[in-house]
């Protein structure tokens, strides 16, 4: 059986807030940049409105645009893919957990 690799900054962040949601990660970012929404809306291409209604999970994000957003930030593809995709599949309701390898 292969073991699991812990991924240790998502588990300490989890361990602070709960579950963590691209929603979630997304405001905490624009949060501790200190930016408005406005602010950061613009910085990552949509409105004020469906940033709004990403950080409250009204709405989720395609794997396209999510590695938009990462590569925007400056951050991995691999990660902001993945909880995107992990909140789509919570919100249908399965209870399975998503995990992305590069090809």
């Amino acid at each position: 059986m292969r073991s699991k690799k812990k991924n240790k900054p998502m588990n300490f962040l989890e361990g602070l807030v709960g579950k963590l949601t691209f929603g979630g990660l997304i405001e905490a970012m624009r949060q501790a940049e200190g930016m408005s929404q406005v602010n950061f809306a613009a910085k990552l291409g949509i409105s004020k409105q469906h940033l709004c209604d990403i950080e409250k999970r009204r709405k989720f994000v395609s794997p396209e645009r999510a590695a938009k957003f990462a590569k925007i930030l400056g951050h991995t593809e691999r990660s902001f893919v993945g909880l995107a995709l992990q909140d789509i599949v919570d919100q249908s309701g399965l209870r399975l957990k998503v995990r992305i390898e590069a090809a």
